[in-house]
């Protein structure tokens, strides 16, 4: 899916604040929460989204959702990331 096709997606199923990030290497960050929910989707790199016992590895084109109140953690690979992400209150 595009970029743009996929924030016009986001926009029209109300999703807010929806920005693009270059995301730098990084181990898994501690265990959170988000009193919203986010939907994105992995632009370039490696984006793996822990949540419970799951972990799911995301590339290019893939897309991700974590509801508001999942506790969850998020891991960038070797090379970065670079993610389209939107926030739904």
């Amino acid at each position: 899916m595009q970029q743009n096709v996929f924030e016009a997606e986001l926009r029209s199923a109300g999703y807010t604040q929806i920005e693009s990030k270059a995301l730098d290497p990084k181990p898994a960050n501690i265990e959170h929460v988000h009193d919203y929910d986010i939907r994105g989707m992995v632009l370039d790199g490696v984006f793996i989204v822990t949540q419970g016992d799951q972990s799911v590895t995301y590339r290019a084109g893939d897309i991700f959702a974590v509801p508001a109140g999942r506790r969850h953690s998020e891991e960038i690979g070797l090379h970065g990331a670079r993610i389209l992400v939107g926030r739904k209150y």
